[in-house]
């Protein structure tokens, strides 16, 4: 359910997109990251640092492209995204007793040290990447085909990557399985 709500501004940017135009859809998501805010505020009395980070880009980068009527500054956000999240988890290399990718998932597996600051290191590459590639499609290709690939392209290269990630991990996980000894 948490996953869903996270993804609904996207979604409801797309359906909004295929049905008006990129004006509206920006009004649509602006409302959208909005009523985000509001309901994780009200449920757990707090906004999370990604989805504040998130919202106040959007305000900003969705105002800037309505007040300007200028579609450039929405297709920048994901790109500013991206590129502020690879520079707080390189910072985090550097600062601070974890790099972020171990605070996210430190409860659940026990890494060493290094492999801790390889993983986040794979995610910066991830980010700067992904923000890149962002930007490449955003002036390369039709608003249309920016539009989908913002929803399924960069959706999906995130997936993909998350995935790659999970097997190289179970390749430096300690095999936990203990054999039952046969009498």
């Amino acid at each position: 359910m948490q996953l869903l709500l996270e993804f609904l501004p996207i979604a409801l940017f797309f359906v909004a997109y295929k049905f008006a135009d990129l004006f509206v859809a920006t009004g649509v998501m602006i409302v959208a990251v909005v009523a985000q805010a509001v309901i994780q505020w009200i449920r757990h009395r707090k906004i999370s640092p990604m989805m504040l980070t998130s919202a106040i880009l959007v305000l900003i980068f969705g105002s800037l492209t309505l007040l300007l009527h200028d579609a450039t500054f929405i297709k920048w956000k994901p790109t500013i995204l991206y590129w502020l999240l690879a520079v707080a988890f390189l910072g985090s290399q550097f600062v601070g007793e974890q790099p972020f990718i171990q605070r996210m998932l430190g409860e659940s597996m026990q890494l060493e040290r290094a492999l801790w600051k390889r993983l986040n290191l794979m995610w910066v590459a991830f980010f700067v990447f992904a923000g890149a590639l962002n930007l490449y499609v955003a002036h390369r290709y039709e608003e249309a085909t920016w539009v989908n690939f913002k929803l399924f392209g960069l959706m999906g290269l995130t997936f993909v990557f998350a995935i790659a990630q999970t097997v190289w991990l179970s390749s430096k996980l300690p095999d936990d399985t203990s054999k039952d000894s046969q009498a």
